[in-house]
């Protein structure tokens, strides 16, 4: 190494243990653009002698070639790996740097400072004991300095470092100094960071990072390395009730069944009664494995491998439990939410949930406020646009064991991913289930859907039309029913147009407003399919994931998507009520294949090229393909 340590060389032995027994801190540096958030990092490397010398050579090396110091070391090369970043002198994605001292071992993620990074920056505090946030000393407190500190307040950081950083720049004046942190200090009271620690540095030089820098002799705090060295990480999560969300179930062979994960909260031993949620059934543990050997307890942030004294269906995202005081279950939440995505988050759309190791369907029902990160002003909104945070209802297809992230981190903190590309497109925090929740139960009913639809002799089932204004889906939807109608089927058209003139007449044609048709339309078809119904169904539904949606809520076989396929100039040809006219001129806003998107389903049951058949021809083709299949299913 560049700087190597002198108990190295004297006795590895007494290292490497010394080293093995260590502490380990995770913490981040974050704050706005250009505050040197990599150079701090960088200069932390270099001082905790970290830096391999061929390392230190292609540093130097680079520091004259793409460096910005004039030549000089540049030490937030060591971090910004990518040639983006290296070019603009910029951090995009998250970096993370292991180095170690005497006294502790650290892993420190560096987190982008632009807006348009956020949910980069989400990514690396999510995991962290500590936060350093930057303050360039000439700028003060800025718009993502205040953003980055309410995202580490939100996700529940309480060890906080505020680093004034180039301060060197200012002729380490004191008086600058002292405003910046009576300015931050205004805000930070106001969102739960009350405890802070400020200290006067330059990342570059080195001054109060690893020795006290003889530029404040007007400064008494600690310098940044004793502060990461001796701060106290204290989550309380042993004291709390025993959980462990089940990983994998280990079955090596047919005599061992194990359960394993990491302990979340609490503490466990053979003999404890424990359950299993959100089954809710009871055993008691049998064994603590781990590779070197059975445990006689394990505790928060152990993995183990746990056996049970009974055969009792466990599966991967269940969540094992101290049986006297189990987690809370529900399906209903409001939670806090950062948006992460491109693509706006319109409510009602559903998304998988991840939290833990369980997926489950979900969807935000209520967007009930957005949250300035400037003033913290609570103000209303339709929609979340990238890096927005609000807090919001969440509905899932299924209830799930959870805590307050609050209080347990891995049972409270969730992402949504998008069903079709899964892309992650939000991270949130669950903040208390909706009592609602709790209050409604399914009603059994003695007649079943088999039997209903048994009486009419067929399969209930949804005939789904979707496609352009324009081609021709109420036409042939309407011919279709007739041909049913007289083969002797019971059947129902719903038609885009006419749900509007009553159960929709209150939603306009904005992407929220069509998610919420759609999502009305299923829920009613999904009853008169229950009534043992044909359903037709004539819409534009324009948008893939609410036509999955729609499929997902139906059993298998129940849904039919059929693409009536027509491209757009023909569609606009056909023009009977005028409205690409209108669209065209701009009358007509959110007009669907003008300015809306419409996504074309990728694997539809039927596809009707209507530039090739007439809709008669077309309605007989989906008769047939429908009773074809309705011979091949006995009731």
């Amino acid at each position: 190494m560049a700087h190597q340590s002198a108990l190295i060389a004297e006795d590895i032995e007494a290292y490497l243990e010394a080293h093995q027994n260590k502490s380990l801190l995770r913490f981040i540096t974050c704050g706005s653009v250009d505050d040197g958030k990599s150079t701090l990092i960088g200069r932390l490397l270099y001082d905790s002698k970290m830096i391999f010398e061929d390392q230190m050579a292609a540093l130097e090396a680079d520091s004259k070639r793409v460096g910005t110091q004039g030549g000089a070391i540049d030490f937030a090369l060591l971090v910004d790996g990518l040639a983006a970043e290296r070019e603009q002198g910029i951090t995009i994605d998250v970096a993370y740097r292991f180095f170690s001292t005497d006294k502790r071992k650290f892993i420190v993620a560096d987190t982008p400072g632009h807006e348009q990074y956020t949910r980069n920056m989400v990514t690396g505090a999510s995991t962290a004991d500590a936060a350093v946030i930057l303050i360039d000393a000439r700028k003060g407190v800025l718009t993502q300095t205040r953003r980055h500190s309410y995202l580490v307040s939100l996700l529940g950081i309480r060890n906080v470092v505020l680093a004034v950083n180039k301060m060197d720049l200012i002729d380490w004046d004191q008086t600058v100094f002292d405003a910046i942190v009576a300015d931050y200090r205004a805000f930070a009271d106001k969102i739960g960071l009350s405890v802070f620690t400020p200290i006067p540095i330059s990342g570059l030089g080195g001054d109060n990072m690893a020795v006290k820098s003889e530029h404040t002799p007007w400064y008494d705090g600690p310098i940044l390395m004793d502060w990461l060295e001796s701060v106290e990480v204290e989550d309380g999560l042993q004291a709390q009730p025993f959980r462990m969300p089940v990983q994998w179930v280990n079955r090596p062979n047919l005599d061992f069944r194990g359960f394993s994960g990491q302990v979340a909260s609490g503490m466990v031993k053979p003999g404890d009664r424990v359950k299993v949620l959100p089954s809710g059934r009871e055993s008691r543990v049998s064994r603590i494995v781990t590779l070197p050997g059975d445990l006689d307890r394990a505790v928060a942030g152990q993995s183990v491998t746990i056996t049970l004294a009974d055969e009792v269906d466990v599966s991967r995202g269940d969540v094992l439990v101290a049986a006297d005081s189990p987690s809370a279950v529900a399906g209903q939440f409001e939670a806090t939410l950062v948006w992460m995505d491109d693509e706006p988050l319109p409510p009602g759309r559903s998304y998988l949930l991840k939290i833990g190791a369980r997926l489950v369907g979900a969807s935000v029902t209520e967007i009930k406020h957005r949250v300035n990160v400037n003033t913290l002003e609570h103000t209303a909104a339709k929609r979340l646009e990238l890096n927005e945070i609000a807090h919001v209802n969440i509905s899932l297809d299924q209830a799930i064991p959870f805590e307050a992230y609050a209080d347990n981190r891995d049972l409270g903190g969730f992402i949504l991913i998008d069903r079709i590309s899964n892309r992650t497109v939000g991270a949130g925090l669950l903040n208390f289930a909706l009592r609602r929740a709790d209050n409604i139960h399914w009603q059994h009913t003695d007649v079943s859907k088999a039997s209903r639809a048994a009486l009419k002799s067929q399969r209930g089932r949804v005939i789904w039309l979707t496609g352009l204004s324009g081609a021709g889906k109420s036409t042939i939807a309407n011919l279709v029913e007739k041909r049913l109608h007289a083969l002797g089927r019971h059947t129902y058209l719903l038609d885009g147009d006419n749900v509007r003139h009553g159960l929709n007449k209150d939603l306009g044609f904005t992407e929220e407003d069509r998610v919420e048709n759609i999502r009305r339309v299923a829920e009613v078809a999904k009853l008169m399919v229950d009534a043992g119904l044909i359903v037709l169904t004539a819409f534009i539904s324009p948008f893939r994931a609410e036509r999955q949606l729609a499929r997902e809520i139906l059993s298998e076989g129940e849904f039919v998507e059929v693409f009536v396929d027509t491209p757009l100039a023909v569609a606009e040809s056909r023009d009977v009520k005028g409205l690409y006219k209108k669209a065209r001129s701009g009358q007509l806003k959110n007009f669907t294949g003008i300015d809306s998107p419409y996504e074309a389903p990728e694997a539809a049951e039927l596809v009707i090229d209507t530039t090739k058949v007439d809709p008669v021809a077309a309605a007989e083709q989906i008769v047939a393909w429908l009773e074809g299949d309705e011979i091949s299913y006995e009731i």
